[in-house]
């Protein structure tokens, strides 16, 4: 007896046989190689960050310690999960408790925490976008979206202006990200709630002359 699914498979046996031997080509004429001086690219990023509602803290590499202290301080954040990679000297300054992260937390668990804190593979100006990979200083996507707040390093040298550029950068292989803001969505009213699908609150430690 035929079935449903011997019919089902029997045309996509006879669709890829009549197909054309290899995938055609791509067009890929998007514009590429896009640059802009660091103060410029510096001023683009934060103004769509702003516009996204994020909070952005830009300070030079030997302040990055004080000012993660002052962000999760300022949040009230007695306890913040850590990916396993992260430089364990961004929290010197912080004196709550730090939950380093593994596969093994349950991610429900990780709802217990005040915050997290992560670095970023790179980040896209023109958008405002934050990219992060699953690097050990990034860890599991579940870190970065169950907590209500996300205090995220950013070093400029890691903003590109544009997408392709940004994209550029990234291994396909990995695990990605795209973080524009911090969570929000619109009701059928259109009215913004924040902190739906991942943080409420996004904040950008901008480190400058990285």
């Amino acid at each position: 007896m035929t079935t449903a699914r011997d019919i089902v498979l029997g045309r996509v046996r006879d669709a890829l046989a009549l197909a054309p031997a290899g995938a055609p080509p791509v067009p890929r004429a998007y514009r590429t190689g896009r640059t802009l001086p660091d103060e410029e690219r510096l001023a683009l990023f934060t103004d769509r960050l702003v516009d996204y509602k994020a909070q952005v803290h830009p300070c030079t590499a030997d302040r990055t310690a004080e000012v993660i202290a002052e962000v999760l301080r300022a949040r009230e954040a007695g306890r913040i999960g850590v990916p396993p990679g992260l430089d364990t000297g961004w929290l010197a300054a912080y004196d709550g408790e730090v939950q380093q992260d593994s596969a093994d937390i349950p991610a429900p668990r990780l709802d217990a925490l005040d915050g997290v804190v992560t670095a970023s593979a790179v980040s896209c100006a023109e958008t405002g976008t934050i990219f992060l990979d699953g690097s050990p200083d990034q860890g599991r996507r579940a870190l970065s979206l169950v907590p209500d707040l996300h205090v995220c390093v950013v070093d400029l040298s890691t903003v590109e202006v544009g997408v392709p550029e940004a994209v550029a950068r990234l291994v396909p292989e990995r695990p990605t990200t795209l973080i524009s803001g911090p969570s929000a969505t619109s009701d059928i009213e259109l009215e913004r709630v924040e902190g739906v699908h991942g943080p409420r609150t996004l904040a950008v430690v901008l480190r400058t002359d990285v």
